[in-house]
C-alpha cells in the first residue's frame, strides 16, 4: 500500500528541522513558488548541531577541477570538459548555505578513471567526505585491482558502475562485472547504478547481480531514473524499482530530482513516486542527493533540499522518516564516517 497523499492546494507549509523551520508559499503546482528564507549565521548553525539538530548528508554529488586546476595539476578527460563550474570552494560555499554537513562525492565523468582530484578532496576534508570511485569495465580485467588500489589505498568507500562505460555489446554481468561486483561486496563496498537510458534496459543485469551476490550493497542513482510514469513502458519501470525492495541490499536515491520530475521545482509530481518508494523500500533504505553542480542551473542547491523536505512533507512522511531520507540511512550505510 502506498502511504497517503497529501493533495497540493493554495497555502503554506511548516518544515521543521529538515529544512530549518522555514515557511514555504505558494499558489499552485503549477506556479513558481515563493519562498521566505531566513538565512542563519553560522553560530546559529553551531548551535543547532550542539543541541541535536539531524545532520543533513548529501548522498550523491560531483565535484570537478575549476580551469585553473584543469591547466596546472588535474586536467579534464578530451571530450568531457564541463560547461558550469564544480570546484570544492563553489561546493563548500553552497552546503554551507543549505546546512549540510557532508556528501559523498561520486567520480565525475569530467575526469573519468583519473580519481587524482576527488582523492586530493577526501585527503584534505576526511571527516566531510566519502568517496565514490568509478569502476574501470575494460576487458583485460585491469578495473578489478584499479577498484583495489581505489578502496584500500585512497580510501573510497563506495564504487559506481555506468553500464555506458563498458565494451559495446558487453553488459554489467559479464567475468569483469562479476569480478568487480563480487569484490566490492568482498571489501564493503556498496555499488551504485547509473541507468540513465532507462532501468528497463538494466533490470535483468542489476537483478543477476544482486541475487548472486546478495552481501553487496547496492545504490540505486536518481530513482533509478524511473519519471513519474504516462504509459505502460514508464509503469513498468517503476514497478521493477519497487520489486527490486525484496534484495534487502538494495538502497534507493532519491536524488539529482530535476532529472526525473516532469516540473519545475519543487518537484511535487514525485510526491506519490516517493511514498511508494519508502511504502516498499522504507525510509532507512533511502537517501537524499542533489545532484551537484548539476543542479545549481535548475533550483539551486538550497533549492534541491528544501524541495526534498517539501516532497516529503506531501508525501505525509513522518519525521523520523525524513531524517532517515536527508541523513540517517546514508549515515547509516557509511558508519564511521559523520557522527551524529
Amino acid at each position: 500500500m502506498a502511504l497517503p497523499v497529501r493533495s497540493v492546494t493554495s497555502g503554506s507549509i511548516f518544515l521543521g528541522d529538515c529544512c530549518h523551520a522555514r515557511l514555504y508559499s505558494f499558489a499552485a503546482p503549477s506556479v513558481l513558488y515563493r519562498r521566505t528564507q531566513y538565512k542563519a549565521s553560522t553560530t546559529k548553525m553551531a548551535s543547532a548541531n550542539a543541541q541535536g539538530r539531524p545532520k543533513t548528508i548529501d548522498s550523491h554529488l560531483h565535484i570537478w577541477a575549476s580551469p585553473q586546476e584543469a591547466a596546472d595539476k588535474y586536467p579534464y578527460f578530451p571530450g568531457q570538459e564541463p560547461t558550469l563550474p564544480g570546484h570544492l570552494d563553489f561546493l563548500l560555499q553552497c552546503m554551507e548555505e543549505a546546512s549540510v554537513e557532508g556528501a559523498l562525492i561520486v567520480q565525475p565523468i569530467t575526469h573519468k578513471f583519473d580519481h587524482s582530484l576527488v582523492t586530493s578532496v577526501l585527503k584534505k576534508h576526511p571527516t566531510k567526505f566519502v568517496g565514490c570511485c568509478l569502476a574501470n569495465p575494460a576487458e583485460n580485467g585491469i578495473g578489478v585491482k584499479q577498484l583495489e588500489d581505489l578502496i584500500l589505498k585512497d580510501g573510497y568507500r563506495a564504487v559506481r558502475f555506468n553500464p555506458y562505460l563498458w565494451p559495446s555489446g558487453q553488459q554489467m554481468t559479464n567475468e569483469v562485472g562479476k569480478a568487480m561486483f563480487s569484490r566490492a561486496g568482498e571489501l564493503g563496498v556498496p555499488v551504485g547504478f547509473m541507468c540513465m537510458k532507462g532501468l528497463n534496459l538494466h533490470i535483468s543485469e542489476i537483478t543477476e547481480l544482486c541475487t548472486e551476490f546478495p552481501s553487496t550493497a547496492v545504490l540505486l542513482d536518481h530513482l533509478a531514473f524511473c519519471k513519474p510514469p504516462l504509459n505502460d513502458e514508464e509503469k513498468l519501470a517503476f514497478s521493477e524499482l519497487l520489486k527490486l525492495s525484496r534484495f534487502p541490499q538494495v538502497y534507493v536515491k532519491f536524488s539529482a530530482l530535476f532529472r526525473v520530475s516532469r516540473m519545475s521545482s519543487p518537484y511535487l509530481d514525485l510526491v506519490p513516486l516517493l511514498a511508494e518508494v519508502v511504502s516498499n523500500f522504507g525510509a532507512n533504505r533511502v537517501m537524499w542527493g542533489s545532484d551537484f553542480p548539476y543542479v545549481v542551473p535548475e533550483s539551486g542547491y538550497k533549492g534541491a533540499k528544501e524541495a526534498a523536505c517539501l516532497i516529503a512533507s506531501q508525501a505525509s512522511l513522518s519525521s523520523s522518516e525524513v531524517e532517515w531520507i536527508m541523513g540517517k540511512t546514508v549515515m547509516q550505510l557509511f558508519q564511521g564516517q559523520w557522527l551524529p
